[in-house]
């Protein structure tokens, strides 16, 4: 089979599953991985018979997509930042709007030209906001906390891959008696489970089979559960004019900045992603 009929082979499966475009990139990022060509290298070599090993490996992974898998587990690849990230089922997969929040940290430290910041990323998952805020802020010391043990293995082993000197904790914002084991900082950053359990049947199959749930979903009753504790830590571990920077569900704007006001004053500013949706949110500390 030439290289040219697997990926068609590939593409026609996922149409049954995947709109046209995401069965297309997927397709693509499939036969990138296996074949170590980026398109126009595939494109060259389109009538290359592929080897059997390569058609195995193809055959397990379409398999998976047909599952519903997500691809970046399937792959075990991400990309974030501009860098290669290992990521499977015990870490969320780096979403747009979280590096759009990364960008926006970067740029304003270093637009207040402090490029030697101490920052703590809560709920770190993968490590993506911990990375590129280092990538971004080379002098920078990143801190980076889970209570999940599995994640932190991930989140280390992208540290290691990407050659970036983090500071790894293991410990749960939620339990005061951890709060303890984490520095004072001059920034704290959180991308914390924020989706309400009743949104749950809106989910797609793929997320709700295969990601995380501990790093999704709050209780109905108490949204705003991790922000609550996220700030009251802020509070104890943040200087005057310290900052927090939350990724945020954009139906629980209004509420998150109420609870601000009662347990962190300061100076607020709320941000749109790509999207339009309120999704950022920073409070320098009064």
């Amino acid at each position: 089979m030439t290289l040219h009929e697997a990926q068609q082979r590939l593409l026609f499966q996922l149409y049954h599953i995947y709109d046209n475009s995401e069965a297309q990139q997927i397709a693509d990022m499939v036969m990138e991985h296996i074949m170590g060509w980026n398109r126009i290298d595939r494109v060259m070599n389109k009538k290359l018979k592929m080897l059997p090993g390569s058609l195995e490996k193809l055959d397990r992974m379409t398999d998976q997509l047909l599952m519903h898998k997500p691809v970046q587990y399937v792959l075990n690849e991400s990309w974030f930042a501009g860098m290669r990230l290992y990521v499977d089922e015990n870490v969320l997969i780096p979403r747009p709007e979280t590096e759009e929040l990364a960008d926006w940290i970067v740029k304003d430290f270093t637009s207040r030209h402090i490029n030697n910041p101490i920052v703590l990323d809560i709920g770190t998952g993968s490590g993506c906001l911990a990375l590129a805020i280092k990538k971004g802020l080379p002098l920078a010391e990143v801190h980076a906390c889970d209570i999940s043990e599995a994640a932190l293995a991930v989140a280390k082993r992208n540290a290691e891959s990407n050659e970036l000197d983090i500071i790894f904790h293991q410990a749960d914002i939620l339990s005061g008696s951890d709060w303890e084991k984490l520095p004072q900082v001059d920034c704290i950053v959180s991308n914390p489970p924020y989706i309400p359990l009743r949104d749950k049947d809106a989910m797609q199959k793929n997320v709700l089979d295969f990601e995380p749930h501990l790093a999704l979903f709050v209780n109905n009753e108490d949204p705003l559960l991790f922000y609550k504790a996220i700030l009251s830590f802020s509070r104890l571990h943040l200087p005057k004019d310290g900052i927090v920077y939350f990724e945020i569900h954009e139906q629980l704007a209004a509420d998150l900045r109420q609870l601000a006001v009662e347990l962190l004053p300061g100076e607020q500013q709320l941000r749109k992603d790509l999207q339009g949706k309120d999704r950022m949110f920073r409070i320098v500390k009064a």
